[in-house]
């Protein structure tokens, strides 16, 4: 009776308007309104794509119908609001096969999936296990873990070598971050090697995810070959932090790009150098450089700066004249660019974001669980940036840039390869990795 009941009044929430929704929604005690109300638009956005499957809604007379509907199947969706008790539309031809879920569930699976490795290799904490057992009950075995860990593994693999489609990718955003994994029964610190590009609509895109034992020249260099071959091209600038390897690695794939230095990494490394009392003063200076409306600006404020640390703090003025050229490398773009591809920050959501889960696992079981985890959360943020409407970047300003300053970039008048783009050659041998 009262499964049927909570049938009927879900139906019922079918067919309201949005404002007869929350009419209800807010006159219910006791109920979380947000899990409610998303409930009732996650109700309405499968019953609009059923409507779109079947080229007709509810009850429509249209010739351009392709089937019809056939009552609805109880789901529930796990969210972190609370669960969501769903009727998912069924047809008769039994086509019907809503990606809502697939979307939105991938890197809770990939977790799961790490949190349940641990469990069964008998290697998880208490906490962990409790977090399981709480999230995926007890009665799985490590066959089932292989079998569903495959499944996602293959669809994720997928993902990590597709070809690049876009014509270019004008900017690159290249980031590391590091992660404790088990590996021959021993914890080790493994890299995480990220790679975001800025395509010609001017929406971010995660191109690469990958894990190394190390981050050094072979690692990176590896790593821009691989997406070379997969298609990126057309590169003007590589944002990144002042790691040796990437250095090094950018040089030699990407030949006629700029390397610009991450202004935030170069603060960080630099405001230490000065004593506490100090470092807010040191600070306003350089970001006075940073925000100058141009080069000439720019410039002139460093030499006053160098100038006025030269004697009381000569390590302070001798790093900025050492480093600070390759923080400006920006102020040869558009300066409503500037602030976008002047620092990794653009990449951060991505990293809070892995960080944030990663901590429920603190030790993945493995390399394959902790590569797992982190290319399900790359998908959905690629996903989220491609299927919005915003840009980072406004591309025509950057096409007018190029014509007023007379730079060369081959693919504007036609061309689609750079200078850089040299057939794939096959990998050197390699430096062995260094810890």
């Amino acid at each position: 009776m009262a499964s049927n009941r909570k049938e009927s009044e879900m139906a019922k929430k079918q067919t309201m308007t949005l404002d007869q929704a929350l009419q209800v929604i807010l006159a219910t005690d006791g109920e979380n309104p947000l899990r409610q109300m998303l409930e009732w638009m996650v109700q309405q956005a499968l019953e609009h794509e059923m409507g779109e499957h079947l080229g007709a809604d509810r009850y429509q007379r249209s010739d351009e119908r392709l089937g019809y509907r056939n009552g609805h199947k109880t789901r529930v969706f796990t969210t972190a609001v609370g669960d969501l008790n769903l009727l998912v539309p069924q047809d008769r031809d039994g086509t019907f096969s809503t990606g809502l879920f697939e979307r939105y569930q991938r890197s809770d699976k990939a977790l799961a999936l790490s949190l349940m490795e641990m469990y069964v290799q008998g290697v998880s904490t208490r906490k962990v296990a409790s977090i399981t057992e709480t999230l995926c009950g007890r009665s799985f075995s490590s066959q089932q873990v292989s079998k569903l860990a495959a499944e996602l593994d293959e669809k994720l693999e997928v993902w990590r070598t597709r070809k690049l489609e876009a014509d270019a990718y004008p900017y690159l955003f290249v980031d590391a971050m590091y992660e404790k994994v088990r590996e021959n029964a021993r914890v080790v610190s493994k890299g995480v090697l990220v790679v975001m590009g800025v395509n010609l609509q001017g929406k971010r895109e995660i191109l690469a995810v990958r894990i190394a034992d190390t981050e050094n020249t072979t690692t990176w260099s590896d790593t821009f070959r691989d997406l070379k071959a997969r298609g990126l091209t057309g590169v003007l600038m590589v944002i990144s932090d002042d790691h040796e390897g990437i250095k090094a690695a950018v040089s030699r794939h990407f030949q006629g790009a700029s390397w610009q230095r991450c202004q935030f990494h170069f603060l960080r490394n630099i405001l230490p150098l000065a004593t506490k009392g100090e470092r807010k003063a040191l600070h306003s200076r350089l970001r006075a450089v940073f925000d100058s409306d141009d080069m000439e600006m720019a410039i002139s404020r460093v030499r006053e700066t160098v100038a006025f640390y030269a004697e009381s703090r000569p390590k302070v003025a001798e790093k900025i004249e050492e480093g600070i050229e390759d923080c400006l490398a920006c102020f040869h773009f558009p300066p409503a660019h500037r602030k976008k591809i002047r620092t990794t920050n653009a990449l951060e959501r991505l990293n809070e974001e892995i960080r944030r889960r990663t901590r429920v696992v603190r030790i993945f079981p493995g390399e394959a669980s902790a590569l797992r985890l982190i290319t399900a959360l790359a998908v959905e943020q690629s996903e989220e940036w491609e299927t919005s409407n915003k840009r980072y970047v406004d591309w025509d300003k950057l096409e007018d840039w190029v014509m007023d300053n007379n730079m060369n970039v081959p693919w504007l008048s036609g061309a689609r390869h750079w200078p850089f783009d040299e057939p794939v050659e096959p990998a050197p041998d390699r430096e062995p990795a260094r810890a």
